[in-house]
Formats: C-alpha cells, sequence, structure tokens
C-alpha cells in the first residue's frame, strides 16, 4: 500500500463500527434511504430498498446510517458480508468498513456495487484485490430498444411475439389497488404450478413477491399485467432506480400461451421508455438459461459487481 493510502487507513483505524450499529431493515426505513439515495444515486439493484425488505428474511439484511452514508449488512448460510458505503465521501468511515468486512475472515467480505465506489477503491486502495463477479452484473437496457425490438438482432423475439399475438390477445392493464387482490392469485398460482414450497430459493421469492404486493404502495412499486382471455396471465413488478433507470424486480407468468414472457418484458418497457432511458432487469445469478435469455435482449451496458478478496 502507498504510503498515503496506509495514511489514510491508519486515520480509518481508529474509527470503529460496532455490531450493535446495525439495526434490522424496517419498512419505516425506506425514508432513510430514500433521503440518501436522492443525493447519491445507485445504478445496481442489489442497493434498492424494496430489494432489501422484501428479501429481508433470507439475507438477513441490517443497516448502519453515520452522518448521512449507509453500510448495508448481508448474511445467510453461503456467505456474511458488508457493502461499501453509499453517501458522501468519508474516507474514515470507508476504511472502518473495510477493516470490519476484513475482520470477518470470509472470503468476500465487502461488495462493492457502484461505479465511483470501485474507482475510489482503486485510487485510494490500489493494493487491495477487488473481483468481479459476472453472475451478479445487473443487465442494463435501452427502454426504446426493448419497447420496439428493432432490426435483424430481435427478428426472432418479434416472430415469437407476432406468434403469441395471435393466438393469445391479450389486455395490458396497470397495477392498481383495484386489481391488486388479482395479482395476488395470479402470484399464488404461479407458486403452486412452480411448486415454490419445494425449493429452498423459490420459497424466498414466494416471501418476497408476496411483500412486495402487500407493500406496494408503501414500497412505491409499480406494475403491469398481461391479460390474455380476461386473466391475469403474465405481471411485471418495478420501480424508479435512479432518475435515468427502472429496474424491474420480478416477472411473472403461467405458461399457457407460449411467448407471455416477451409480451410482459416487451408492454413493460412500452410503458416505460418515455420516463427512462434505462431499464435494468437484473443479473443471471449465474443460471445458464436466464443468461442466454438476458443476452438475447442485447444489454446497453452492466452494472456490475466487485468484491474484495480477503488474502
Amino acid at each position: 500500500m502507498r504510503e498515503k493510502h496506509f495514511s489514510y487507513f491508519k486515520k480509518g483505524l481508529q474509527m470503529k463500527i460496532h455490531e450493535e450499529d446495525f439495526h434490522p431493515i424496517e419498512v419505516e426505513d425506506k425514508k432513510i434511504f430514500d433521503s440518501i439515495y436522492r443525493d447519491y444515486p445507485i445504478h445496481h439493484s442489489e442497493n434498492t430498498f424494496g430489494t432489501l425488505f422484501c428479501w429481508r428474511s433470507y439475507g438477513n439484511y441490517k443497516f448502519c446510517e453515520h452522518e448521512g452514508c449507509l453500510i448495508i449488512k448481508g448474511e445467510t448460510e453461503n456467505y456474511y458480508s458488508y457493502r461499501f458505503p453509499i453517501g458522501p465521501i468519508k474516507p474514515d468511515f470507508f476504511f472502518a468498513t473495510i477493516k470490519l468486512a476484513q475482520d470477518l475472515g470470509e472470503e468476500a467480505p465487502l461488495l462493492i456495487m457502484e461505479p465511483w465506489q470501485y474507482n475510489w477503491m482503486q485510487k485510494n486502495c490500489s493494493s487491495l484485490n477487488l473481483k468481479p463477479d459476472r453472475n451478479f452484473f445487473d443487465y442494463v437496457y435501452r427502454a426504446d430498444v426493448l419497447a420496439s425490438l428493432p432490426g435483424q438482432n430481435f427478428l426472432t423475439i418479434r416472430k415469437q411475439l407476432n406468434k403469441f399475438r395471435k393466438k393469445c390477445p391479450s389486455e395490458i392493464e396497470i397495477v392498481t389497488e383495484s386489481n391488486i387482490d388479482e395479482v395476488q392469485e395470479f402470484l399464488i398460482k404461479w407458486c403452486q404450478q412452480r411448486e415454490c414450497d419445494k425449493y429452498t430459493i423459490l420459497k424466498h421469492e414466494k416471501e418476497a413477491i408476496t411483500e412486495a404486493v402487500k407493500n406496494f404502495e408503501t414500497l412505491q412499486f409499480s406494475g403491469i399485467t398481461v391479460n390474455p382471455k380476461g386473466e391475469i396471465g403474465g405481471i411485471a413488478i418495478f420501480e424508479e432506480l435512479n432518475p435515468a433507470t427502472a429496474v424491474i424486480h420480478y416477472e411473472k407468468a403461467l405458461p399457457d400461451c407460449e411467448g407471455i414472457y416477451k409480451e410482459v418484458n416487451v408492454q413493460t418497457a412500452i410503458h416505460l421508455k418515455d420516463k427512462y432511458q434505462f431499464i435494468n432487469r437484473e443479473s443471471d445469478m449465474g443460471i445458464a438459461g436466464l443468461r442466454e435469455s438476458k443476452e438475447r435482449y442485447h444489454p446497453d451496458h452492466f452494472a456490475k459487481l466487485y468484491y474484495l478478496e480477503n488474502v
């Protein structure tokens, strides 16, 4: 570590962050996150309050707020990690967080999800080893491209979409208080067909999407439904990630009409394109089929995730 980096790091070690400084995430904490994210917009979906709150029983998420900076902590059976603080540049606090993470003894104790965080680490902690985790790169698309599917790159998708529309002509509705109960009924059907309760990750996803619907208005979520044959056949639930980008948290559909996911995708983009330049469709989590599906839509760029390798 270069001398100036060491002096910063040594100074940072004088500050201590304690376990009791962290508190479980509750829905009332949204105002804290909103206030900080308003001044320091985020780009990775894993940092959204909606994700953290809805998945809190899986990730055991807690947070610490210090002078306008947020540290998020997560813990599952497979990992235990902190996230680089989000907020104003506070070297003492940043270095104290790095030290806190390193003391965990985990292989990947600190996650870096925002571009400025990576740049700051490269400049100020160049001796520390940051590694990209491709499995958790968010796919970010141009909204106008997803809405229009132009050119040869999307020819196959357009053909599949036209086939779906001929077989299953659909109405598109906005999710509101008047149809939220129908959305919940649709999700029950979806989980029954996918046998959610048999598989750990689907069981947690069922909990997460139930929380999303139950707290739909409070979390400031939005959504659409695709209704072939007069009933909900597919849904998308999304929110603003930053002023230029919307993030799609959930896309679900029943298998009755082949191609319905493509309709959900394009109708979501049509709904969002006039307000947002980009659409973040989250990561593929290293699932081969999901990666192929997301790559087929030709992302504009990725919101990358790096981790600190503890050596």
